[in-house]
């Protein structure tokens, strides 16, 4: 009955995880697929190998910010 609902009125997205400022993974609150942005910022299903990018993504902007962050406070 859930994929039903979303084949009638659309996927509800949800974000599940921010990555970095502009790449977020989705999830629908109805079916439980999962999607995230690509670098041209359209959503594609979320596969294994997008999930590796993301998090290496996810330890790079990380790793950054705190950079960042530690040399502000000088």
């Amino acid at each position: 009955m859930k994929h039903l609902h979303c084949t009638v009125f659309g996927h509800n997205y949800v974000v599940s995880k921010t990555v970095t400022n502009f790449v977020k993974e989705y999830k629908c609150s109805y079916c439980n697929k999962q999607w995230t942005t690509n670098s041209n910022g359209n959503l594609i299903p979320l596969t294994p190998k997008f999930k590796e990018i993301n998090a290496v993504l996810n330890r790079i902007h990380t790793k950054k910010s705190l950079r960042r962050t530690l040399i502000l406070d000088r």
